[in-house]
């Protein structure tokens, strides 16, 4: 999926380019012409507060507000940000036979999960590599919420859809429901928690990653996950569409300001500082678990049974090990993009990068890549190829920037 979002990725340079510094590296995606454009139930509200508004994924999104994605990024780790993702699709399995249908079509351990707990995990082809990487959720043993990549909406669909018939034909138990009637809020930072509680009579304190709740917030019926994609601690909040504005002014407001509205080009600055893949770039259909790094997806009674696609691969990869891998690296020179070079020490091409930019909370390059087994231990020396200039650099561990998830103790 390397269809580049040109528009995106023009509209991405000329806001960095007045900023004066590299701009991350966002999503590839397709997405449909201008007067085509989804809009989320929040886009006037962002239009009111000075979102610049660009196409991503087949949506009108705010890249940025008043504040530059320099400011936005250290602000989400120093207060907070509120995100608008209400383009990716959430949805639910419900039946006796929900488990088993999506273990079929994923590599996690879904039946093991206790209720109210989440998993990331990956969708695989016969092949090993990954169609896409979803957030999932175990409400009951009758009931998976899940949520996946706008701009892989309707590949996943149409994927699940092509095996869920043929179960059903065959008497489980299983059915679906896209939640098209909610958005999709994002809150994070450390101010994340302290405004939720504000705003519920649950005790969020006992709300631990990755838990699942249906929650009452400002009065909305709520899907309430303390998850993210900053690194951050926080919670994505589905929330009917109706409820979508009061919800964030209400967020907003409690915050006393510091928690700021966020657009597309912090949340790529901060899901690279924190080592996150992104889908298009970081993960592909030719690219898998193992490679990726996300062997840890795969639960231990699923790789016993080897009864997901792709798993004779996969399987054989956890035993020999992969050929090449993900990677972290720093270098100096000019930011490396995706697709830049990486050298090792002689000048041998040995990977190349596929998210990179200017880490605004580190003041430096940072970029993460694939690198032939072999160099990927931290502190190997490398070099990167930038605009046919090479610049000194060398793998890192990731994440760039530490992690605040809030774990059970």
């Amino acid at each position: 999926m390397r269809r580049a979002a040109c528009q995106l990725a023009a509209s991405l340079k000329q806001v960095v380019q007045r900023e004066g510094r590299a701009a991350p590296q966002l999503q590839r995606r397709t997405y449909a012409d201008q007067a085509d454009l989804k809009k989320t139930a929040l886009y006037d509200f962002h239009v009111e507060n000075g979102g610049k508004m660009v196409p991503f994924a087949g949506w009108s999104m705010p890249i940025q507000y008043k504040d530059s994605i320099m400011d936005s990024t250290t602000n989400c780790r120093t207060n907070g940000s509120l995100f608008d993702v209400s383009h990716m699709c959430g949805l639910s399995l419900k039946g006796k036979d929900a488990i088993p249908f999506l273990e079929s079509l994923v590599v996690a351990d879904i039946a093991s999960l206790p209720d109210g707990t989440g998993t990331l995990s990956v969708f695989t082809n016969d092949k090993g590599g990954i169609i896409d990487d979803t957030v999932i959720t175990k409400v009951t043993d009758d009931h998976i919420y899940m949520v996946v990549n706008a701009g892989c909406r309707d590949k996943d669909l149409e994927h699940m859809e092509k095996y869920l018939k043929p179960f059903q034909n065959s008497g489980k138990d299983v059915g679906w429901h896209i939640h098209d009637e909610r958005s999709l809020l994002a809150i994070q930072g450390p101010l994340a928690a302290p405004t939720l509680q504000k705003l519920t009579t649950a005790d969020v304190s006992q709300i631990y990653f990755s838990d699942f709740k249906f929650l009452d917030v400002n009065g909305a019926a709520c899907y309430v996950t303390r998850t993210g994609y900053t690194g951050e601690d926080g919670f994505e909040i589905s929330v009917p569409h109706e409820n979508a504005v009061d919800l964030t002014k209400a967020f907003l407001e409690k915050s006393e300001g510091k928690i700021r509205l966020t657009g597309l080009g912090a949340r790529d600055s901060l899901r690279l500082e924190a080592g996150l893949c992104l889908y298009g770039n970081d993960l592909e259909q030719h690219i898998t678990p193992i490679e990726a790094g996300l062997a840890w997806t795969i639960g231990k009674r699923r790789r016993a049974e080897a009864n997901f696609p792709g798993a004779k691969v996969i399987l054989q990869q956890l035993k020999d090990g992969p050929a090449r891998r993900r990677v972290g690296l720093t270098a100096a020179g000019a930011p490396a993009r995706s697709h830049a070079e990486i050298l090792d020490a002689n000048g041998k091409t040995i990977g190349e990068v596929t998210s990179g930019g200017y880490s605004p909370c580190l003041k430096k390059n940072i970029a993460m890549g694939y690198v032939e087994s072999g160099h990927h231990k931290s502190g190997t020396p490398i070099k990167v190829v930038v605009r046919g200039k090479t610049s000194d650099g060398s793998i890192v561990k990731m994440p760039f920037v530490p992690t605040t998830y809030y774990k059970k103790p």
